[in-house]
C-alpha cells in the first residue's frame, strides 16, 4: 500500500463518496477550476516525489480536459536538508542563470502552472539559519524575472497539496502513520469542496461569494482599513487605486482560475509607506522549513521597526533582513474566523491552510492584479506598492477581529465585527 494511501478506503464522508472518488474529484477541481485548462492547453505541474499517484492523476484529468502536453517537474524535499547540512558555503550561492530559462519559455508558451505543497514543516529545524537564508536569496533573485510575471498573472497558476506523512503526523501527533495521513486527506477534502457530490458545481457558488465581498469592498474606495482585535491594532493605509481580489478571476489570457485551493480570502495591495500600530499573530507560521511561532511587529511609516518571536526569531529576522522591502507589507487580506479551514479546527502547517482560517498580512512583494493598470511599467511603485524577493503571509485575524473602512476625510464604516462581515455578501 502507497504510504500516502488511507488504510480505510471505503470510508465514507458524510456525501457517502469513497476515497477514490474525492481523490478524482480533487484532482478534477485542481484542473477545472484551480488553472481552469482550456482545450489546447498546456500544464506545468511540480510536486514532491511523494505525490506521484496524485501527479498521475491529475495528468490524466488535464488531458481528457484536452491538454496538449503535461510536464511534470518532481522535488526531493530532503535533498535541501542534505545540501544544508554537507555543501560547501559556495553551494549557496550558485545557481546558473540558464537554469530559470525553462520557466521563462513555458510563460512565454502559455503554460498553466500547478504546484501541490506537501513537506516536513520541521524539516530545516536545526540547519544553519545564515546558509538557509542565502540559499534563499539566490534562489528568488534568479527567479524574480518569472515570479513577477507569475505575480501579475501573466498565466494561470495554482497551488493544491499532498498529505506527505511527515507533515501529517505534525497535524496529528497522537495517530499512526497511516490514520494521520488519512484524516489529512480527510480535511483536505472537506475544505477543498472534493467530497460534494458536484464540486465544480460547489465552488461557483463559493467564488460567487467571494465575487460579492470584492465587489462591494472596490466600490467602497477605501484609503486605508484598520484592524483590532485583543493583540492587535494596526491602521493599513492601501496603495492608490488599489483592487480586491479573491475568489476567481481572470489571468492576463482571458481564462479565470482560482490560485489557491482552498481559498476563503479577499485581498488588496497596501500602500508601503503608511501602515502604523502593532500586530501579533493568530497562528504559528511555517517557512523555510521551521516554525515561528508568537510572531509581534510594530510598524512606523510602512516599516516594521520591531520584530520578535518566542520561537524561530532567528528565522524571521533572517527573512526581514532579505531586502529593503522585506519589512514593509505587500498584501492585506481579509477572511471570515469560522471559514471552512477555521471550521475543522486544526492547525495545518501550511500557508495554504492557514492562510484561509484568519485575516493575515504578507510581508514582501505586492501582486500587481491588486492595483488598476499594475502590470504598465512603473505602476506598481508609483502607487505605493511593494517591492521584494519574499512574498510571506501570516496569520492575525481572531474571532474577536473588527475592521474599519477609513475614508480618505477620516470617516469610518464596518467591514468586519467580531471576525464576520458587517453586511450582506449576497448583496
Amino acid at each position: 500500500m502507497d504510504a500516502q494511501t488511507p488504510t480505510d478506503q471505503t470510508s465514507a464522508s458524510q456525501h457517502g463518496l469513497t476515497f477514490e472518488q474525492k481523490l478524482a474529484n480533487y484532482a478534477d477541481l485542481l484542473v477545472r477550476v484551480g488553472v481552469n485548462l482550456q482545450p489546447g492547453g498546456k500544464l506545468q505541474l511540480n510536486a514532491p516525489i511523494e505525490a506521484a499517484p496524485l501527479v498521475r492523476l491529475i495528468a490524466q484529468k488535464a488531458w481528457e480536459a484536452g491538454a496538449v502536453d503535461v510536464h511534470v517537474a518532481y522535488q526531493d524535499q530532503v535533498l535541501g536538508r542534505v545540501m544544508f547540512d554537507h555543501a560547501p558555503d559556495a553551494a549557496m550561492e550558485y545557481a546558473p542563470a540558464w537554469s530559470a530559462e525553462e520557466a521563462a519559455h513555458r510563460v512565454d508558451d502559455g503554460y498553466a502552472f500547478l504546484s501541490v505543497a506537501g513537506s516536513d514543516p520541521d524539516l530545516l529545524a536545526g540547519a544553519d539559519q545564515g546558509r538557509i537564508a542565502r540559499r534563499s536569496k539566490t534562489s528568488a533573485l534568479l527567479s524574480k524575472p518569472v515570479s513577477e510575471r507569475m505575480m501579475a498573472f501573466e498565466v494561470n497558476w495554482s497551488i493544491g497539496a499532498m498529505p506527505v506523512p511527515s507533515w501529517a503526523r505534525k497535524v496529528f501527533p497522537t495517530l499512526t502513520q497511516d490514520e494521520a495521513v488519512a484524516r489529512l486527506w480527510d480535511a483536505i477534502f472537506q475544505v477543498s469542496r472534493a467530497d460534494t457530490p458536484d464540486p465544480v458545481g460547489a465552488w461557483r457558488a463559493h467564488v460567487d461569494r467571494l465575487a460579492s465581498v470584492r465587489t462591494h469592498l472596490n466600490g467602497r474606495r477605501y484609503h486605508a482599513v484598520h484592524i483590532r482585535n485583543a493583540h492587535t491594532d494596526l491602521t493599513v493605509g492601501l496603495a492608490d487605486g488599489h483592487l480586491w481580489a479573491g475568489g476567481a478571476w481572470p489571468a492576463q489570457n482571458g481564462v479565470a482560475g482560482v490560485p489557491n485551493l482552498p481559498t476563503d480570502e479577499v485581498f488588496t495591495m497596501p500602500h508601503r509607506a503608511r501602515v502604523d500600530g502593532y500586530v501579533q499573530a493568530s497562528k504559528p507560521l511555517s517557512v523555510r522549513g521551521t516554525l515561528i511561532e508568537d510572531i509581534r511587529m510594530r510598524f512606523e511609516g510602512g516599516r516594521a521597526v520591531e520584530a520578535t518571536a518566542s520561537r524561530g526569531q532567528d528565522v524571521l529576522l533572517a527573512l526581514l533582513d532579505t531586502d529593503e522591502g522585506a519589512r514593509h507589507l505587500g498584501e492585506i487580506a481579509l477572511v471570515e474566523y469560522d471559514s471552512p479551514v477555521a471550521s475543522t479546527g486544526l492547525l495545518f502547517y501550511n500557508t495554504l491552510f492557514d492562510e484561509n482560517a484568519a485575516s493575515h498580512i504578507a510581508m514582501g512583494q505586492a501582486y500587481a492584479f491588486n492595483v488598476e493598470n499594475g502590470t504598465a511599467e512603473g505602476a506598481l511603485a508609483a502607487a505605493g506598492g511593494n517591492t521584494s524577493l519574499i512574498h510571506v503571509d501570516w496569520m492575525i485575524g481572531t474571532p474577536d477581529t473588527d475592521v474599519d473602512g477609513v475614508y480618505e476625510d477620516g470617516r469610518r464604516e464596518s467591514v468586519m465585527r467580531a471576525g464576520k462581515w458587517s453586511y450582506d455578501t449576497q448583496d
